[in-house]
């Protein structure tokens, strides 16, 4: 017989059992959290999630689904409880749209059509800013693909059953130099901008509890991180109804074509139609972008750039 003893089993997950107050759809309302199929922290399907995070207690995975009851959600690691204890924020259940009554039309009718369309609260900020800082100025498929490379590349393990990586940690992402970023596809502004807000991590991490506008603020206040950037994480992981990312290259049209059939808009154009829904401007977008209806291209699609080779 051998005298090496098996390990120990893994402990089993935590498990909860929720009842949303609101309907929620979990793959409209995470959508925006999700880097694609290549995603090593994330798996969203029709129903259920899986989702890698680092908590203020340590690493987590949780696996949220829905059942005819409602909502079930199970997690494993230090920060299992954490985790657990923020899945109906991550499931939009915080999200209050008491104030939201457009008129008739496709607004309306939208809203009508995905009752489950909520804002998600992730109750951490670094994460979805890292992954939001590699896509500034460039392409989805650039952007997915870095994200995937730095992930695969600085992060780890997840516990559980998942097979999920975590996020890279705020110490990898800043002691790593500029040069390996560049292997991974992220260029030195990108780069610098990432070991900027990692850095800031702790301060960052306030913006999570902060209202709205002083959440904004707070993200602004590192070098690199800009309107686009800081709205597009208040909006997508901060529960924030109001954000509207400007300096988009798409968004402006997509508003304007969705709207009124404009098939070229800009900032001042995307703010002026959604000027009719004061303190849901973000939420509009987000129903809009829901549509699946984009405006007609006239030119080429910008290439993809390996910056690995640049």
């Amino acid at each position: 017989m051998s005298g090496v003893a098996a390990a120990p089993p893994p402990p089993p997950p935590l498990r909860t059992r929720l009842t949303p107050r609101l309907p929620v759809d979990l793959r409209l309302t995470l959508g925006p959290l999700w880097r694609g199929p290549r995603d090593p922290s994330m798996r969203l399907g029709d129903g259920e999630v899986w989702r890698a995070t680092r908590t203020p207690l340590g690493a987590a995975t949780l696996h949220l689904w829905r059942t005819a009851g409602g909502l079930e959600a199970e997690a494993w690691g230090p920060g299992a409880a954490w985790a657990l204890d923020g899945a109906a924020a991550l499931a939009g259940q915080l999200d209050d749209d008491a104030g939201f009554r457009p008129a008739a039309g496709l607004v309306a009718a939208l809203r009508h059509r995905l009752p489950g369309l909520r804002l998600p609260r992730t109750g951490r900020v670094l994460e979805p800013l890292v992954a939001t800082v590699v896509e500034q100025r460039v392409s989805g498929k650039e952007a997915r693909s870095g994200h995937a490379a730095l992930f695969r590349a600085l992060g780890e393990p997840a516990p559980g059953p998942g097979g999920l990586l975590l996020p890279p940690s705020p110490a990898a992402l800043t002691g790593t130099p500029s040069w390996d970023y560049h292997r991974l596809g992220i260029e030195r502004q990108r780069a610098d901008t990432i070991r900027r807000v990692a850095r800031a991590a702790g301060r960052l991490e306030e913006a999570g509890s902060m209202p709205a506008e002083k959440a904004r603020e707070r993200l602004r206040a590192v070098p690199g991180v800009g309107e686009w950037t800081a709205n597009s994480v208040a909006l997508n992981a901060l529960g924030d109804a109001d954000a509207l990312p400007l300096g988009d290259w798409n968004l402006p049209h997509t508003v304007s074509y969705v709207l009124t059939g404009e098939p070229r808009g800009s900032d001042a154009r995307m703010l002026e139609l959604l000027a009719p829904y004061p303190g849901h401007r973000g939420r509009v977008l987000r129903l809009l972008l829901a549509a699946g209806v984009r405006a007609p291209r006239f030119a080429p699609r910008r290439p993809v750039r390996d910056f690995r080779e640049i």
